[in-house]
């Protein structure tokens, strides 16, 4: 690799400003994502939380003991009434919506992804937050992850040069009775997981021409829909785009996949996304970078997707309330753009394959 390219791989921004002054965030549900993640990012950054509600009492006592936290709301509109707070929703995607109706009108909401079970769902949110004229945005954190953030610093420097080649691949075992309320959902892989890429390939290369979808069932997982995909992202003739999900590989970890691959005509990246590897244990992210015709060269990481990448949708939605960010990332509005992209995965997978032409 050549000197000055190397020395500017080594240079690229891998985290997001912290608010000035971060305002009490009110959490809204108490499940696996929340004690995983959202909470122990909260604690590490010295956000203050102003309490958790969820339908399960005994989860959201057992989440705010775990976490110190000052309060347990006992309904809805209580947690609702916090003056000046930010809110946090993270619960299934079927009760975003009937939440976002009883919030503060202007407040500033976090949303956990996907943005409804579907686009329908999706439009009707969008709607409620701008009827409501609620900031919000939907947390589509792997892109600020570490090493995407990284990668998007070097795409803004023109590092890569063009981009001609973007590959997803995941080759694992997903434990999909991690979430139960996964069971039995019509949509399963691409609205929970390949998402997460769709979103982060958008936000690189924009709004795909057109997909080509294909989901398949596991017959050792009934309870689960699509849990395998292939994907295809149409960006034009000089552009090949593609996401191969395999979920429910079981044959160990030698052959075991989590990465994210870039080429452009200057340069390339691969990228681990390690929280999948061995999940919720996971393994550490990698990036590595090359030039042209050049060996490959790790880029030191101060962090993983799982947790670091939770601290820049919190963190983007106060600044941006705050008048300290320009942009929101992953606004609804943007995000309504993901989830068209999403529905039209699963009406390509529905309508199947070009049928072979007769050879006579």
């Amino acid at each position: 690799m050549t000197t000055e390219i190397a020395e500017q791989f080594t240079k690229l921004t891998q985290s997001w400003p912290r608010p000035t002054a971060p305002k009490p965030i009110v959490v809204i549900g108490a499940g696996s994502i929340v004690r995983d993640a959202h909470l122990p990012i909260y604690g590490r950054l010295e956000f203050p939380v102003a309490g958790i509600f969820d339908l399960n009492a005994d989860i959201a006592r057992e989440r705010a003991k775990e976490f110190s936290l000052p309060r347990v709301f006992t309904n809805l509109a209580e947690a609702a009434a916090v003056s000046e707070a930010v809110f946090d929703i993270a619960i299934p995607p079927a009760n975003v919506a009937g939440v976002l109706e009883h919030l503060p009108v202007g407040a500033a909401v976090l949303i956990q992804k996907p943005m409804g079970r579907d686009l329908a769902d999706a439009r009707r949110i969008a709607k409620i937050c701008r009827e409501r004229r609620l900031v919000a945005k939907v947390n589509f954190q792997l892109r600020f992850a570490p090493n995407m953030l990284a990668i998007r610093d070097a795409l803004a420097r023109g590092l890569f040069g063009d981009i001609l080649d973007v590959e997803v691949r995941i080759n694992l075992h997903t434990p999909w009775n991690y979430w139960a309320f996964l069971k039995n959902v019509p949509r399963l892989e691409v609205l929970m997981h390949s998402i997460h890429y769709i979103d982060l390939i958008r936000s690189i290369l924009g709004q795909p021409r057109g997909v080509y979808c294909r989901g398949v069932r596991h017959p050792e997982m009934r309870e689960y829909a699509d849990t395998r995909t292939s994907i295809i992202l149409d960006y034009g003739d000089t552009i090949r785009c593609s996401l191969t999900m395999n979920h429910a590989h079981r044959f160990g970890g030698r052959y075991a996949m989590s990465q994210l691959k870039i080429e452009g005509t200057r340069a390339a990246a691969i990228a681990q996304m390690g929280v999948n590897l061995n999940y919720p244990a996971g393994e550490s992210d990698t990036l590595e970078i090359a030039a042209t015709d050049s060996d490959w060269s790790a880029v030191p990481l101060r962090g993983s997707w799982f947790l670091e990448a939770f601290e820049g949708p919190m963190s983007n939605l106060q600044r941006y309330a705050a008048g300290e960010d320009a942009t929101l990332i992953s606004g609804v509005d943007d995000a309504l753009k993901t989830m068209a992209i999403v529905e039209a995965c699963y009406e390509s997978s529905a309508e199947g394959g070009t049928p072979i032409p007769p050879v006579k």
